[in-house]
């Protein structure tokens, strides 16, 4: 398991502030009990925050049939669908929420060339609610495989997960597999897919990002 980049300015600096929290808390209450306890959980809010920017190591099985998980998390929609944006045309739609102890990085589903992409300001409603897909920032990525399928992803932030972060732009190559964007804190992410896809996941499904199938075309 290695550090996301996303989290090492924020884990440094975290580090620094508690240290001063603790030396100030020992040179103002010299009860040893008090010192232990805030100790006790400046160790433990580090390690949370520590567990949001963790990425695991691991090899993609890639197969250029199978659509991979682009997130950790949890499956919790599984609908046919209008997608408006830029197919324009109904789709089998896939969402994916994060929640706080999930791994936050976002991996390509599938390999191909960014043939769109588009970042969107708006709100933050919880990650759950109907449009939240609609109206939080977001962002909108389409990826076009080798045979011309195009299959669209977007990130979308919630109430507590306020940074989006991406690393494509349009005309850029990606391997099934590789690390799209990151949405520190949780969160969700969707994706559409084409009506003859075989969902081969379950709502409630527990996903892992890069690893799992979730469907084949």
């Amino acid at each position: 398991m290695t550090i996301h980049r996303e989290g090492r300015t924020i884990l440094f600096v975290l580090l620094v502030v508690l240290f001063a929290l603790n030396w100030a808390v020992a040179q103002f209450f010299p009860q040893p009990i008090l010192q232990n306890i805030f100790i006790g959980l400046s160790i433990g809010f580090y390690l949370l925050i520590l567990q949001f920017f963790r990425i695991p190591v691991f090899k993609v099985q890639k197969n250029e049939r199978q659509i991979l998980a682009p997130a950790d998390g949890k499956v919790v929609v599984i609908e046919e669908t209008e997608e408006t944006e830029y197919l324009k045309a109904k789709r089998k739609q896939i969402s994916i929420f994060m929640s706080p102890i999930n791994v936050h990085v976002n991996l390509m589903p599938v390999a191909g060339k960014i043939s769109y992409f588009k970042y969107h300001p708006g709100k933050y409603l919880v990650a759950w609610h109907p449009k939240s897909s609609t109206e939080n920032e977001r962002t909108t990525v389409v990826a076009k495989m080798k045979d011309g399928t195009e299959i669209l992803f977007r990130q979308i932030a919630g109430a507590l997960a306020r940074r989006i972060k991406w690393y494509v732009k349009e005309g850029q190559v990606l391997d099934q597999g590789d690390e799209f964007g990151f949405i520190k804190f949780g969160s969700r992410v969707d994706i559409f897919l084409p009506l003859n896809a075989k969902i081969v996941v379950n709502i409630d499904d527990i996903t892992k990002g890069g690893r799992t199938v979730i469907a084949e075309l």
